[in-house]
């Protein structure tokens, strides 16, 4: 039976990321949603040559690949919480320095193909790690980067993260490279 992930309240996630999780549609199972991101992220930049990939949209801003190289980085970390917080870990968990990450990645050295498919096959290792909690362990919390959230909060903000980057990539990127 596939698991059901009650929407959770504001007090489930730290209430700096509200911008984003309202950019969650307000009726929608967010394990589909997630398996659908996968798809409208490659949808999105299946013509968009590597070069351009290469580009930020603005000198100092991340590249195309960057961008989703920190996609790809975050879903692992986000992940490793989920995992943590599911198994009842009560040692807090460090948060990252999202700019070193990216810097260091080399994601400009790679191939945009590449990085999708990296990112596809987070995403779908995550989503087989969900489908294996049960709905009373959703409730169980820990600390990340010096917050408390609920397992349900982070599986919403890891479906949220992705959306602000998506409109991110459609509003100020794509618009540069038509």
């Amino acid at each position: 039976m596939p698991l059901h992930v009650n929407k959770p309240t504001p007090e489930e996630y730290p209430s700096m990321y509200q911008p984003y999780m309202d950019q969650l549609p307000a009726n929608e199972e967010i394990l589909p949603l997630m398996e659908k991101q996968v798809k409208d992220l490659r949808d999105l930049l299946q013509d968009l040559p590597d070069e351009r990939a290469a580009e930020g949209y603005a000198a100092g801003k991340w590249s195309v690949k960057e961008l989703l190289q920190h996609l790809v980085d975050s879903e692992r970390i986000f992940g490793y919480r989920a995992l943590c917080f599911s198994r009842g870990e009560e040692t807090p968990l460090p948060g990252y320095d999202e700019n070193k990450y990216v810097t260091t990645s080399q994601a400009n050295s790679r191939t945009l193909k590449d990085i999708l498919d990296e990112y596809e096959l987070v995403r779908r290792s995550n989503l087989a790690m969900f489908q294996s909690f049960k709905e009373k362990m959703l409730d169980k919390t820990g600390i990340a980067s010096g917050r408390r959230l609920s397992l349900r909060g982070l599986i919403y903000l890891i479906a949220a993260h992705e959306r602000h980057h998506l409109n991110i990539l459609k509003d100020r990127y794509l618009q540069h490279h038509q």
